[in-house]
């Protein structure tokens, strides 16, 4: 059999043509793996395989998105042409005919209403060079003070957590590399096994080096087993808990004591108001046992070295900056920061969530981490764009809230760029109608997303095979994405697109770019002196040196590979802890007898997001073809649920139907439902639309729901 085998493809090989191999990075999570995809040509037909590349951050390795990501862009329904809604239809224009009408609406419309009747709603997918022109161009070329992202649904807790902790947000505070070192890992509200399997990994290593694996989440994962101890929460008691574990930390005095007095404020208040708490009401709280919380305490604070990582479970809530400022305290009482196997880590969900939300997407943010209410910021890159300050828009609001300015008609036109917020955003059947109020809706992006088909017009643009240019991953390690594939038809980049509308405005002068690394240049001086400051970043350097840590100064700066060492990024270089209450100031999803269970949502293995790529993936769609409800076998029988039946799924906002799949591992309390699904498989019908007071993030988390078979049963 073996030697039937090889001559097979021995035989094939015979017939390879030619071959082109093209270097690029995967498209998907914020481990920004480096691959390449193999062209070959045969005698009648082409064939395509993707393969790892050795880089610092996952060395080589693939999952099974990255090994299927060409299926998407080499997909027979890409976009390749502009296209114009005519009656109802989409029809095939050029680009010049795009470009004049969008001349004529934008026109329209600001001299209309105001120049803040246009809104940008951006994306944590592009590269660096796209994010930072999509943010000049809202404010340059359109100058409206409307522009937020998607990102603001995925990090903005973690980043707003670590900016009133620390005084600045990177992704981790350390390398990965220190990882596998490290002595006990506390993994809170991250399925990293599904969502970012290549970094597993680093704590696989780690646990055979001897680590203690805390898992912080309601159901057992692939994460959760390689975990020591799993504390299994209510949705959304992640506040409690950490209160319950630094209660622990405090009075059985796992303090550093001295690294609370040289380098943290706000100890004090903190223990004052920990101290005060009662066990039993924690235990309440989030049903989980006290010897638990307990065991979690002791091994965290006795071990020599530890680590803290928290992803969406915990950030995803309506205190979610809260939830995840309670885990800085518990690593701060320890002071398990700043030194070697010691840290912090966010874990990003998409591919540039870091970079993306560093250099001008957010609605109070300029390049460099600067703020767009701080007058010497404002002043600096008014100089870098050659305008007047005064001219520079002041802050917006968060993706969710402009949305709601659509639907109330305060924005009545709206640039989209890979994004498909009627699907991602909470409360989606209010956003989908808000946005069927629009008068303007252009979408650049490479497919017709549920989104863009409510568009006025579709801009065909560029894929990561396709469109060079830097990342920032999941450690705050900037890489340059080559990307040479051919396009087809008339797709454009990001970036030009921007460019040409820019120019059509009548702001060419702002926006006459001929490169992504002549848009990267002006990045660098942006950013410079900010917190996130590239400038001592070119493109050369990160060939050579496959990716850079920022901060990096200067060219001779070799970037920071470890963060807070001798001072943290407030003025006084002290870090800031805070008293977290155990209640959220926004309240959550109470179950009732109406709603009587919570339902918690999250990702699978196969799919990204909306699943606007993945589903046009043959090999990753028939790995996950529809949405799945996980419940637990005994709460299942309470609900006449069989196995593998349609469920209808019921909140206060809408309802869904999937199919059931039987799981021991979930919560009795609790139903699971992935978000990569549209129309009535969309888990986001169900979610509430209240925000966190702090990041303005949505509670996607924990909702309250009902359940039904989908069919109802006749007895004969």
């Amino acid at each position: 059999m073996t030697e039937m085998l090889l001559k097979y493809f021995r035989e094939q090989q015979k017939q390879v043509e030619t071959e082109r191999i093209y270097n690029t990075q995967c498209p998907y999570c914020s481990m920004q793996c480096k691959m390449q995809l193999v062209e070959q040509t045969h005698v009648k037909r082409k064939t395509y395989k993707t393969i790892g590349r050795d880089n610092p951050t996952s060395q080589g390795r693939l999952c099974i998105k990255g090994m299927n990501a060409h299926q998407h862009p080499l997909h027979k329904d890409r976009i390749q042409y502009p296209l114009l809604k005519v009656n109802g239809e989409f029809v095939k224009i050029s680009w010049r005919e795009a470009l004049d009408y969008i001349k004529e609406h934008v026109t329209e419309i600001q001299e209309k209403n105001g120049a803040d009747a246009l809104g940008v709603y951006g994306s944590a997918s592009i590269t660096n060079e796209e994010a930072y022109l999509l943010g000049k161009f809202a404010r340059v070329a359109l100058k409206t003070k409307y522009i937020d992202y998607n990102g603001r649904l995925c990090m903005s807790a973690a980043a707003s957590a670590a900016s009133k902790t620390f005084g600045m947000d990177r992704g981790f505070t350390n390398s990965l590399q220190e990882i596998p070192f490290t002595e006990c890992i506390m993994l809170a509200g991250t399925n990293i096994a599904e969502c970012q399997p290549t970094i597993m990994p680093y704590f696989e290593k780690a646990k055979e080096n001897g680590a203690f694996i805390i898992a912080i989440d309601p159901r057992e994962t692939g994460t959760t087993k390689i975990a020591d101890l799993h504390l299994k929460l209510k949705p959304g008691s992640d506040a409690a808990l950490a209160n319950g574990i630094l209660k622990v930390i405090i009075e059985e005095n796992y303090l550093d004591e001295r690294f609370l007095q040289e380098r943290v404020n706000g100890f004090e208040e903190v223990m004052q108001y920990v101290v005060s708490l009662e066990f039993s009401v924690i235990e309440e709280i989030t049903g989980v046992p006290l010897e638990k919380m307990y065991q979690a305490a002791r091994m965290f604070g006795q071990r020599e070295t530890g680590m803290i990582f928290t992803a969406r479970g915990v950030e995803q809530q309506t205190d979610g900056s809260a939830a995840v400022q309670n885990f800085l305290n518990i690593l701060l009482s320890v002071g398990k920061i700043g030194k070697p196997r010691c840290g912090y880590g966010a874990i990003t969900g998409q591919g540039n969530g870091q970079g993306a939300r560093e250099h001008g997407q957010k609605a109070d943010q300029l390049p460099g981490y600067r703020s767009i209410e701080n007058h010497e910021h404002r002043m600096y890159i008014a100089d870098v764009w050659n305008i007047e300050e005064k001219d520079l828009p002041r802050k917006g609001v968060s993706a969710y809230e402009m949305i709601e300015k659509i639907h109330d008609g305060e924005i009545k036109g709206l640039f989209l760029v890979c994004s498909n917020p009627t699907v991602s955003n909470p409360n989606a059947n209010f956003v989908k109608k808000a946005f069927e109020k629009l008068e303007f809706l252009v979408v650049a992006d490479m497919f017709e997303s549920e989104t863009a088909k409510l568009a006025n017009l579709i801009l065909p643009a560029s894929s990561y095979l396709e469109d060079e240019g830097t990342m920032t991953n999941v450690e705050g390690r900037v890489t340059l994405r080559e990307a040479s594939f051919p396009r087809r038809g008339e797709i454009k980049h990001d970036w030009e697109i921007l460019c040409e509308i820019a120019k059509v405005l009548g702001k060419e002068e702002y926006f006459s770019f001929s490169s992504a690394e002549e848009i990267f240049n002006e990045l660098r001086i942006a950013s410079k002196g900010g917190i996130a400051d590239y400038s001592g970043i070119t493109y050369e350097r990160l060939r050579a040196e496959k990716g850079i840590l920022w901060p990096c100064r200067s060219l001779t700066d070799k970037g920071t590979e470890r963060l807070f060492e001798t001072h943290f990024a407030h003025s006084d270089g002290k870090a800031m802890m805070v008293p977290v209450s155990n209640q959220a100031i926004v309240p959550k999803a109470k179950i009732t007898k109406k709603y009587p269970l919570y339902l918690t949502t999250g990702r699978v293995v196969s799919h990204y997001l909306t699943g606007v790529q993945t589903r046009k993936s043959a090999s990753l769609s028939a790995r996950n073809f529809e949405s799945f409800m996980e419940i637990h076998p005994s709460t299942a029988k309470k609900y006449e649920i069989s196995n593998q039946e349609l469920v209808q799924i019921e909140s206060s906002y809408g309802k869904i139907v999937v199919r059931s799949k039987f799981s021991e591992g979930i919560r009795p309390d609790t139903v699971f439902v992935p978000f990569h699904w549209a129309d009535s498989q969309n888990v986001n019908n169900l979610v509430s639309e209240k925000l966190d007071p702090a990041c303005k993030m949505p509670g996607f988390k924990v909702s309250a729901v009902n359940i039904s078979p989908s069919v109802k049963r006749s007895s004969y």
